[in-house]
């Protein structure tokens, strides 16, 4: 799939909610978040599950990667207004980042300052909206085509999902030349997670899987989920269960822990794309 189709089509069937193993549908102690790209919305799901609620989020169009900061302040990639916006945590007004420029943001991720990341894709490029307020800068990158997802490894460093050229790429915290991730056979990758222990957690979209890269190198190794179609967002939960938007499917998936694979229970959606959960105990 194109980088412009992936962003702009989305098909019309939604999946039933249900389990794939027949197990009671669960989700963890913690509220996730997910971006519902075709109807123009995000959902909330209670801990523990529940009947989901909408964000007050107005006007968004295609909403795509979503962040959290410590005080709960849930940051949306409305992609299809070329901007972002701050949902406050304490139910205060919406408010759009301040920004200059941006074209299909896509990927989100903050940093331990407040510092805020933005995957501008149709300009490809990453910017960094500063917490203190001085300013959007261009993040020193090289070569990048419609990047996608982000994230942020403990050291700060930022790893980018460069959509069309198969890659992840890094840019190291302290400064320094960009580097490729090792990887082997992605296709356009999107979403970007690290899981217990550093290990990053890749949807390889055009391979309709997801890969994890160990910290310490190693052999990638394919995740154990089955029936994904153009996965999408990534994130986990603070027990450590993975969760994954399979786009096409119109489905998010959990993999607990202890192994399996269950259909996180909403009704109705329509190609999800982003997912963020609050960040819980030390190493999620």
């Amino acid at each position: 799939m194109a980088a412009a189709l992936l962003l702009c089509a989305a098909p019309i069937a939604s999946a039933a909610p249900g389990t794939a193993d027949g197990h009671p549908p669960a989700h963890g102690a913690a509220p996730l978040y997910i971006s519902d790209y075709s109807d123009n919305t995000v959902l909330r799901l209670p801990p523990g599950g529940g009947e989901p609620v909408m964000v007050a989020a107005t006007g968004l169009i295609r909403p795509t990667g979503m962040a959290l900061d410590a005080s709960g302040d849930l940051y949306i990639a409305d992609t299809g207004n070329n901007r972002v916006v701050r949902v406050p945590g304490d139910g205060g007004p919406q408010a759009v980042v301040d920004t200059d420029g941006l074209s299909r943001p896509i990927g989100l991720a903050l940093n331990a300052d407040g510092d805020l990341y933005i995957a501008d894709s149709f300009n490809d490029r990453v910017v960094m909206v500063p917490a203190d307020g001085s300013g959007q800068v261009t993040v020193p990158t090289t070569g990048l085509l419609h990047p996608n997802g982000l994230a942020l490894d403990k050291a700060g460093n930022l790893f980018v999902a460069d959509f069309v050229n198969d890659r992840v790429v890094k840019v190291p915290a302290a400064g320094g030349p960009q580097t490729t991730v090792p990887t082997a056979g992605l296709s356009q990758p999107t979403g970007l997670a690290f899981g217990r222990g550093g290990d990053l957690f890749v949807s390889d979209s055009g391979n309709d899987r997801v890969v994890r890269l160990p910290a310490g190198g190693g052999p990638q190794r394919t995740v154990p989920a089955t029936g994904l179609n153009s996965p999408y967002g990534l994130a986990f939960d603070p027990a450590g269960s993975l969760y994954i938007a399979d786009f096409n499917n119109d489905r998010v998936v959990q993999l607990p822990v202890r192994g399996g694979q269950r259909t996180v229970p909403v009704a109705g959606l329509r190609t999800p794309a982003g997912l963020a959960v609050p960040a819980g105990r030390e190493g999620y």
